[in-house]
């Protein structure tokens, strides 16, 4: 009796071993996709160009009226480009000048793993680097979504953003992998992210430390916006509060009040464009 139930608790071990395995390889996997082509209707050209991160970038470039501004987009995480099309459509309507980025390991771009905005910061760099290739002498801004959002925060290029949205975006990786396994597993899942957690340097060579947006966030020199829903619970409504307060001046938060962790656009569409609209006008306008 005694040697069964040790072969039930060594198989249990096993298979426990086995699933932490399985969901540290699912939640880094790439998501490539076939975007195809842009909507016809927002004159963009496609275009690849390399990053730091380790691969070619695949974007969209959106051109807009001069002395206008331009607007990075970045989608959130296992997505594309194209779930930025309607928040696209929303600023080409205001003449900004628009670029659409699928992030390493996503959409049409390269990349043999998902980092949670470590290699995606590099993204960051290389894709502000080329929109003002794009568009020369304009303002640019960058609007990026949960993973996009932080890896705006986690890059290096805040002293040349003339602006920043950020909707959604995780506070530490603990909290945000926490979150999300309590969510699918109840209780017990927190317990399980201490597991996930310790895959991340032998998997990406990346620490948890390293992905921190509550801090880099402290050196942010760009006014800046935090989109966030009061419903989240993906990153809590709380988590964001947090972020917010540490970021330096000058800076507003928007509550989108009832929204979870969704697309925040869609949730809201003529609050959101009033909202994010009038900030982008603020910073973006040449004549503002």
């Amino acid at each position: 009796m005694r040697r069964l139930v040790a072969y039930a608790l060594v198989g249990l071990g096993v298979a426990f071993g086995v699933a932490v395995l399985w969901a540290g390889d699912f939640l880094t996997k790439p998501a490539r996709s076939n975007t195809g082509a842009p909507p016809a209707e927002l004159d963009a050209r496609s275009l690849t160009f390399p990053s730091a991160s380790g691969g070619r970038l695949s974007a969209w470039f959106i051109p807009g009226t001069s002395t206008r501004g331009a607007v990075l987009l970045l989608h959130p995480i296992r997505s594309n480009k194209r779930t930025m099309l309607s928040r696209a459509q929303f600023l080409k309507r205001q003449g900004y000048s628009i670029f659409l980025v699928d992030l390493q390991a996503h959409g049409e771009s390269e990349g043999d793993r998902i980092t949670f905005g470590y290699r995606e910061a590099k993204d960051v760099r290389a894709a502000v680097e080329k929109l003002n290739e794009l568009a020369p002498g304009e303002k640019v801004g960058a609007l990026g979504v949960s993973l996009g959002a932080v890896a705006i925060v986690l890059s290096d290029v805040h002293g040349s953003l003339a602006a920043v949205v950020l909707e959604s975006p995780y506070a530490t990786i603990e909290e945000s992998l926490s979150n999300r396994l309590q969510i699918y597993f109840g209780a017990v899942g927190r317990l399980l992210a201490p597991f996930l957690l310790a895959q991340l340097e032998p998997r990406l060579g990346v620490s948890p430390s390293q992905l921190r947006p509550i801090e880099r966030i402290q050196v942010l020199r760009s006014p800046l916006l935090v989109v966030h829903g009061t419903e989240d619970r993906h990153t809590t409504f709380e988590e964001a509060q947090k972020l917010y307060a540490s970021a330096p001046q000058p800076k507003e938060f928007y509550a989108v009040q009832g929204a979870a962790h969704v697309d925040l656009y869609a949730f809201s569409p003529r609050a959101y464009e009033e909202r994010v609209g009038r900030f982008l006008a603020r910073y973006l306008r040449n004549a503002g």
